[in-house]
Formats: C-alpha cells, sequence, structure tokens
C-alpha cells in the first residue's frame, strides 16, 4: 500500500458517491474499473458507446479527478494511480458524455482558483503570446520533424481514403485552404502563423507572393531556409505579432493558429483579418472548436492541455467566434467540419513519436517524463475528437 493509501481508503464510501456520480453520467459507453480495494464496478454500459478498462491502483485518482479536471488526471495517470490498456477510448467517452457529466470531471475549489490565477498570468498579450508560442514550438525544430509528416504540417489532414498517406491528406488540406482564396498567380497572401512553411511553399509553387508570420525563432530559421532551399523567393516570414501586421493583401490564411489567441483576443484577431484583407478579399480559416453545449464550462476551468501543453490556447467557441467575424465585416462562407480526419492524423503522429522513441532517436533532453506527456497529449486529443465534443473546420470570411 502507498504511503497515505491506508487514509484514502477510509473514505471508501465517499469515493463511491464520485463513482456514483460518473456512472449517472454516462449516458452512452461503460467503464469497467478495478478499484484499489480489490473490487470491480461497472459504471454505464445502458447505451452503446466506447467500452473501456480502467485499473485504479489509488483511490488519489479520483481526488484528483475531482479537484483538478483533466489536468489532475493526467497527474493520477503519470504518477501511476490509474493505467488502461489503451487510454484513447476513455477520452473519447469522457468527452462524448461531457454535457451528462457536466462539472464531474472539471477542477474545483482552490485547485480551479489557482488554476485560473495561473492561466490568466499566461494570457496572450504581447510578451505572454511570444513566451506561450516559445513554450510549445520552439522544443526544436528536429524534435516535431522526427513524427510530422515530411512536409512539416502540424495541423490537421484531409484523407481521402482510410488509406491515404498523411503526406498526401496533408497536401490535400493546404490545397483546400488555398483554394479558398480565389486567387490567382500574383497575388498576395498574408499567412498568420506559418508553421514550418508547408502552406507557404504550396502557395508559392502555385505563383502566389506569400507573407508569413510567427513568433517562434526556431520556425522562421526552418522557414527560410526551406524556402531558400526550394529557390522560392516570394516567401518572407517576419517575427511578427498578429496586433502588429500592416498593409493590406489578396488573401489572408490562417492554418490553427487562432486556438493560440484566446478568447478574450478574438475581437483583435478578426480585426486583424479584416485589416489585412483588400475589399472583397478572403480569409481561409482553419480553427478547432468545442460544442457550445460544453464551452461556458471550458471555459471556466484550466485543462490538460492548458496547463501543460500549450499555455494561453483556448478553443473556439464557433457561435460566439462568428459573430464577432460579423460584427467586423467578415461574412462567413462554405464551413466544413472533418473531425475524425484529426482524429487519424493525432493516431498517425502518435505512432511516429512511438516509433521515435523506441529508436532512441529524441534528443536526450527529452527525458521519460517529457515522453510520457506527449503521447498523452496524442492519446487525449485523439480521444476527444473521436468523442465528438471538439472538431475541426474550414471556413471562408469574405471582406464586405
Amino acid at each position: 500500500m502507498r504511503r497515505g493509501d491506508w487514509l484514502l481508503n477510509r473514505f471508501g464510501r465517499l469515493f463511491h458517491r464520485i463513482l456514483d456520480r460518473i456512472d449517472a453520467g454516462l449516458a452512452s459507453g461503460s467503464i469497467e474499473a478495478t478499484l484499489p480495494d480489490g473490487t470491480s464496478r461497472l459504471l454505464g454500459g445502458r447505451a452503446p458507446g466506447p467500452g473501456v478498462i480502467v485499473d485504479m491502483s489509488s483511490w488519489r485518482a479520483l481526488v484528483r479527478l475531482v479537484t483538478g479536471g483533466s489536468a489532475g488526471w493526467y497527474r493520477a495517470w503519470a504518477d501511476g494511480d490509474w493505467s488502461s490498456p489503451d487510454p484513447v477510448p476513455l477520452f473519447d467517452l469522457f468527452m462524448r458524455n461531457a454535457v451528462s457529466l457536466g462539472e464531474t470531471a472539471r477542477s474545483g475549489g482552490v485547485k480551479r482558483l489557482v488554476g485560473r490565477v495561473t492561466h490568466w498570468l499566461r494570457r496572450n498579450h504581447k510578451n505572454g503570446s511570444r513566451r506561450n508560442i516559445e513554450f510549445h514550438y520552439d522544443l526544436g525544430n528536429d524534435f516535431y520533424a522526427l513524427w510530422l509528416d515530411p512536409g512539416m504540417t502540424y495541423s490537421s489532414a484531409m484523407f481521402a481514403t482510410p488509406t491515404q498517406s498523411l503526406e498526401d491528406a496533408q497536401a490535400a488540406k493546404l490545397a483546400a485552404m488555398l483554394a479558398r482564396t480565389a486567387t490567382r498567380p500574383g497575388d498576395t497572401i498574408l499567412e498568420l502563423g506559418c508553421g514550418w512553411g508547408s502552406f507557404a511553399e504550396t502557395a508559392a509553387r502555385a505563383g502566389r507572393t506569400v507573407h508569413g508570420v510567427t513568433l517562434s525563432a526556431e520556425q522562421k530559421a526552418a522557414v527560410d531556409a526551406r524556402m531558400a532551399a526550394a529557390g522560392l523567393g516570394d516567401v518572407t516570414v517576419a517575427l511578427t505579432d498578429y496586433r502588429d501586421i500592416a498593409g493590406q493583401y489578396d488573401a489572408v490564411v490562417s492554418i490553427e493558429m487562432v486556438e493560440a489567441v484566446g478568447q478574450r483576443y478574438w475581437p483583435a484577431y478578426l480585426q486583424a483579418v479584416a485589416g489585412a484583407l483588400k475589399p472583397g478579399g478572403r480569409a481561409a480559416i482553419q480553427y478547432i472548436l468545442i460544442d457550445d453545449a460544453i464551452f461556458d464550462s471550458y471555459a471556466r476551468n484550466v485543462d490538460f492541455i492548458q496547463r501543460y501543453v500549450f499555455p494561453g490556447g483556448m478553443l473556439l467557441s464557433e457561435s460566439r467566434f462568428r459573430a464577432l467575424a460579423e460584427e467586423n465585416g467578415l461574412s462567413w462562407h462554405d464551413r466544413v467540419g472533418f473531425g475524425l480526419d484529426y482524429a487519424e492524423t493525432l493516431r498517425r503522429w502518435r505512432v511516429a513519436f512511438d516509433d521515435a522513441v523506441d529508436a532512441g532517436k529524441l534528443p536526450p533532453e527529452f527525458d521519460a517524463h517529457f515522453v510520457n506527456l506527449w503521447r498523452y497529449y496524442l492519446m487525449y486529443c485523439e480521444g476527444g475528437f473521436r468523442g465528438g465534443g471538439i472538431d475541426v473546420a474550414q471556413v471562408t470570411l469574405v471582406k464586405r
């Protein structure tokens, strides 16, 4: 028995009440749980859905869940308080039952307050944005190259068939984004958050002039080298905050950059998009959203990703974001969602990540704790998209 578990075991009745709440909140799917006292319990099972096996070695897992939400549940996993042969269906289960579970898996009390204060301190004002981007993206180009597709695209692909290669599916996504701009050779495109340059290269090879902005010095260096090697002089990249953009362009492209902005700054982001477009110009936006039915609860808490992976991040409420876009003179057209494609993208990234780890290719500074954190991150996100409470979509915004 772990140190302190004897005390936790004395509160068994309380822990079973927590399990009762989870059981009542599972409208679909089930959890076969092995409990720390050696007994088993079935939670849910009233309607079809993912069937999940969870082995809880300590009641502390439930304490961390109810006080720390998804961030606490990660800490419990990292410390061995619970395990599962495959956590992805568990994250799927939690997401597809998010409405009926309510606040059961959200942080509460002092931990919620501390989390919100910490998140506020990491908000995306100009200095904060640079620090937050560096935290995630400046882990090194070599690290990301180990598990992304050869084109280094760190966003959802669009699969035409289940057997299509990730590289081809990413190329299809980039082509779809370029088509949304309705630009012609010689036209100018501003890319907000240019990543490692996959879209910029796609557009430049099609005759467009691209100006990309990023806050990651690592990414800028990679894009500069990539375009020089490809002989694509029509691509420039600047370390520039989106709020400091000057000039107007025929089109704007933003691929999964707006999630790094934060709700407080959505108006500034959309003002920047509108200001950068010529009248009649188009913005092609790819974004990750969370179901409006759970957005308010999500926004009141600090989840696992915001705490450990992407400080300052915030998924979109599509209805709120759309209303703000229209207030800024941007009409909303041709929205297409493809969340299950993101689940497949994440699965393939995780396979490549695990292969790189098994082959000993990760730089030595990335220890076992880091590896487990990122593996959990990829599984957590995959399950979220499979559960349907989060989605990825493309939309075209036209400047009136």
